[in-house]
């Protein structure tokens, strides 16, 4: 099994992994980028065939390079996709595709080794940008008790209405993702949206108003829904744990397609149908999972994920392991690092932590040399 030393490996080829690999770039320090898939955006590609960007070109840029098109409009699943690749050409970014990592583990002497299918890595710092909420699909215990009868899909899986079979489809998860998928199955199914209300935005995003209300928003996911402060801990609860509100399809959005909206919660079968926690039981055809995911980091091998589930970090720095960081996470720092518009500050954070690191180690070997 072949291996090398690279000063930093990033774990992760989406819009993190090279955002922070740009940063590291223009500071001069050597790194590798890790993706998985054959090919760069392959993640985005998987979304169904309609995803659009929530927030318009102007505000999509990663660092160095601008969202191409109309300033006010919103990127396409594909286009998207396009982008990242792109991204990593411009910028001339060290990526290697089909690179899927299977265990990140520390050494004695505290570097980490990076283990692959056809050999591993060692490294003084590590980055591991693989998601802002995992890539795991979550799917309640319930499921395993509908009847066989039932289709089931996850939204990652969902495409596009013509695969889903006829009948009534039943939604569950009513944040953004299962808001839009819903919207879009009425056209062609009976549709029941089960879950808690998420709450909606004030507008829409393409309302002409949007073009005003943007750059305020933006400037409130930025500096005022942090960390730092009691109201941004507690949207990061909600989003960590719920996901966040309606976007482009709202509550009367559904309710002029025809969807049938129940705020009660899926607990149970009743004769292998699907039951909701107010009595109702649904006749479905089918199930639509919109129910998220979780965080799977059993693959790294130090002690970093707390009981909650999540790595613990403070702005994507992992105190208790030195070299260790995080990217693209929801709820790094603030409600935008999850989104376009805030993975460049997290990125170029911790680009300058891991520059002062390696600037830190280079003096302290220095100094022992001349002690010596």
């Amino acid at each position: 099994m072949s291996s090398e030393h690279i000063e930093t490996v990033i774990i992760g080829g989406g819009q993190a992994g090279l955002s922070t690999g740009y940063h590291l770039k223009q500071r001069g320090r050597p790194f590798v980028i890790l993706e998985g898939h054959p090919r760069l955006g392959d993640q985005w590609r998987r979304h169904w065939d309609t995803l659009r960007l929530y927030s318009p070109r102007k505000y999509d840029g990663l660092p160095g390079l601008a969202f191409p098109g109309d300033p006010w409009t919103y990127p396409q699943r594909d286009e998207v996709a396009a982008y990242v690749e792109k991204y990593a050409l411009h910028h001339d970014l060290p990526v290697r595709t089909s690179s899927r990592v299977e265990t990140l583990d520390q050494l004695p002497d505290g570097r980490f080794r990076v283990t692959l299918a056809d050999g591993e890595l060692t490294s003084d710092n590590v980055v591991v940008a693989t998601g802002t909420f995992g890539h795991t699909p979550h799917v309640p215990d319930v499921a395993a008790d509908l009847s066989p009868a039932i289709g089931q899909l996850h939204s990652s899986e969902y495409q596009r209405p013509e695969q889903v079979p006829a009948g009534r489809v039943l939604v569950v998860g009513a944040s953004h993702s299962g808001t839009d998928i819903a919207y879009e199955l009425a056209e062609t199914h009976p549709v029941t949206l089960c879950g808690r209300d998420c709450g909606q935005l004030p507008m829409r995003p393409e309302q002409r108003r949007a073009r005003f209300m943007f750059p305020v928003i933006v400037f409130v996911w930025r500096h005022v829904l942090t960390r730092r402060n009691p109201i941004g801990r507690k949207v990061m609860e909600e989003v960590r744990s719920h996901g966040g509100p309606m976007i482009r399809v709202h509550r009367d959005d559904l309710a002029g397609r025809g969807v049938e909206r129940c705020t009660a919660r899926l607990t149970g079968t009743r004769n292998g149908r699907p039951l909701l926690d107010d009595g109702t039981v649904v006749d479905a055809s089918t199930v639509v999972w919109a129910t998220g995911f979780r965080q799977d980091f059993d693959w790294i091998k130090v002690p970093v994920v707390g009981a909650d589930g999540w790595p613990m970090e403070m702005r994507g720095v992992v105190g208790a392991v030195p070299g260790l960081y995080f990217c693209g996470l929801s709820f790094q720092f603030s409600f935008s690092s999850m989104v376009f518009p805030g993975i460049g500050r997290d990125a170029a954070y911790l680009a300058g932590r891991i520059e002062d690191r390696a600037k830190g180690v280079h003096k302290e070997s220095r100094e022992q040399s001349r002690a010596a």
